[in-house]
């Protein structure tokens, strides 16, 4: 009979977890590293990440470090003596770590690498209005997403699509690309490609103070920036003194004289005025009230 590998899995959000799940799937993950729970909710109850979840349904072993730069964590990790560690939407590794896997530490990045390298490739890739996007399976080294290419799989992105739309897109094809990219590891059937710096671009994390929109802009700018921050952390302006986030919208390129932002009711759309055009937001949602369609808000709410 043969023998089955021994992958340790390390990630913490839903993105990772149709990863965790095919991995399970096809090899059976023999250990689980993810972020300690965290407070959340109204009454701040401990709350296990996503991770953790599928990997307690799935009765997979898991660790649960509060530091990763920590000795004995690096002997927990060592000891296990795996033969591959996955690794999708965690912590930055120190070399004690990604070195303790006999054939290779690998990480699947959501960008068509050396682009977007960061915390925050799928947000950027709406906000710069990409048409390609893809992802990257690599060997993890010091230097953050910059390690040799394994394999690379790329997919357009529909018009319209938001960062959300993107993640969901994305989170199941991850699973799919991990498992290959093990496959290739094990047969030792692969060869590494070294990523090109001078194409290698940043994916910051954005923050919500830096959504708010910039009227001044134009029409296909904004609509871009407004699905590449949904829905999180959300591009908002202010109404009446709140903010109003706007998650979906089209677009109305038109000459005209009227005050940018202002918002106004056109033809029974909510529309704001923007450098060349109109945005026509499709979901919104008023500071402490729940998100809803244009039509839902405009019926309820005086402009």
């Amino acid at each position: 009979m043969e023998t089955k590998p021994k992958i340790i899995f390390m990630g913490t959000p839903e993105f990772a977890v149709p990863t965790l799940e095919k991995l399970h799937l096809e090899f059976g993950v023999s250990l689980v590293v993810t972020n300690p729970d965290k407070p959340a909710g109204r009454g701040l109850k401990p709350t296990p990440s996503p991770v953790k979840v599928s990997a307690q349904s799935l009765e997979i072993p898991i660790l649960q470090p509060e530091k990763i730069k920590d000795r004995f964590f690096y002997k927990q990790i060592q000891e296990f003596e795996p033969d591959i560690i996955v690794v999708v939407a965690f912590k930055i590794l120190p070399p004690e770590v990604f070195t303790a896997a006999k054939i290779a530490t690998f990480n699947v990045h959501p960008s068509l690498l050396p682009k977007y390298r960061g915390p925050a490739p799928l947000n950027w890739q709406i906000i710069n209005g990409e048409k390609e996007t893809g992802l990257t399976t690599f060997v993890l080294q010091e230097e953050v997403d910059a390690g040799n290419i394994i394999l690379q799989w790329k997919y357009p992105i529909p018009d319209g699509f938001t960062a959300g739309d993107l993640h969901d897109f994305l989170a199941p094809r991850a699973g799919d690309i991990a498992v290959k990219t093990c496959k290739l590891l094990l047969e030792g059937n692969y060869t590494l490609q070294k990523q090109d710096e001078t194409l290698a671009t940043k994916a910051p994390k954005i923050f919500p103070e830096q959504c708010q929109i910039d009227w001044s802009k134009d029409c296909q700018s904004l609509r871009n920036f407004i699905h590449g921050v949904s829905p999180i952390p959300g591009a908002w302006t202010l109404l009446n003194g709140k903010r109003f986030k706007i998650y979906r919208c089209q677009y109305l390129i038109e000459n005209h004289c009227d005050e940018l932002g202002k918002p106004m009711i056109k033809n029974e759309n909510l529309i704001f005025p923007c450098s060349n055009g109109y945005i026509v937001p499709e979901e919104v949602q008023m500071e402490g009230k729940r998100k809803m369609t244009a039509e839902e808000f405009i019926r309820g709410y005086r402009v």
